[in-house]
């Protein structure tokens, strides 16, 4: 039996640290929350030629948005797509988009295409990990080797060798085609809005790419989601609407959801401009096959 001061001993020590344990989870979940970019509109230049702005909307539901807007024709930006792995054909290596960065010393990057295989039960068990085999789907490019083919019903982004970008519904890239990367829908056409209200549609996050008529500007549009009171995603026909406020001549929906991640290198290291939510943990980044990435001098 515990006498009275082996007593005392349980109630003033490990009881506490029984009950600081159990909640731990809750602190570490409440300072992730905390991390997340604020709700507050503001937009600053990040490098030349690249700019960054976020708008946050109460309705029809909160909404927090994330464009950046790539003048392809500054000297010193240039565009890089995820490269395949050498080992096998048509793969690539899974990374988060700030290892992408990282590694390949860029200035700014976001998750691309579609991918296989892939799934997510709970914060241990999903796949791609970091290095494990993937596929995309639709076609991508990088530095003009060209490592998943074209699929018609995969809308695609083509950026030539001379710095001009154009978004093409028949998926297929012209020949002098150095990078490119593939999503879902084109939904804005010449200017015109495409499959813009999709009736099942539901908010959810999402990432774009959309380019102006010239081919010299490039939009990335991300917009957090399934993350109640802090941003609840859009649908297409919404994210039709941001797009088409900007401007756009063309635009792309590429992979969204958990893979929805925005990043910039600041003090050489990765900063995260959006809030992923890879199994559903805020600020979690999901591997993810391949990535559009950009190099940029300093302002």
């Amino acid at each position: 039996m515990l006498n009275s001061r082996n007593q005392e001993f349980l109630k003033r020590f490990i009881l506490p640290t029984q009950i600081v344990f159990l909640l731990l989870p809750l602190i570490v979940y409440g300072w992730w929350c905390f991390s997340r970019p604020s709700q507050i509109n503001s937009e600053q230049k990040l490098f030349k030629g690249i700019v960054y702005k976020r708008n946050f909307n109460l309705t029809p539901r909160p909404v927090l948005v994330h464009i950046v807007t790539v003048d392809l024709s500054v000297p010193g930006v240039k565009v890089l797509v995820t490269p395949p792995q050498s080992t096998h054909q048509n793969t690539t290596l899974a990374r988060t988009t700030s290892q992408f960065l990282q590694e390949f010393k860029l200035q700014l990057a976001v998750n691309a295409n579609y991918f296989y295989p892939f799934h997510e039960n709970t914060p241990w068990d999903y796949y791609p990990h970091s290095g494990n085999i993937t596929s995309v789907i639709g076609q991508a490019i990088s530095n003009g080797k060209h490592y998943s083919k074209a699929d018609k019903k995969w809308g695609v982004l083509c950026i030539s060798q001379n710095k001009r970008a154009q978004i093409l519904d028949n998926g297929n890239c012209p020949q002098n085609t150095l990078q490119a990367v593939a999503g879902s829908d084109v939904f804005i056409i010449d200017g015109k809005a495409v499959n813009s209200d999709l009736g099942k549609d539901k908010p959810y996050p999402r990432v774009a790419v959309a380019t102006n008529k010239a081919g010299n500007i490039l939009w990335l549009i991300v917009v957090d989601g399934k993350q109640p009171l802090y941003s609840e995603g859009v649908t297409i026909a919404q994210l039709t609407s941001i797009a088409s406020k900007l401007g756009a001549y063309t635009a792309l929906n590429l992979d969204g959801g958990g893979s929805t991640t925005l990043v910039m290198a600041k003090n050489k290291k990765p900063r995260l401009l959006n809030a992923p939510s890879h199994t559903k943990l805020p600020m979690g980044e999901r591997p993810v096959a391949n990535h559009l990435g950009f190099y940029a001098d300093k302002l």
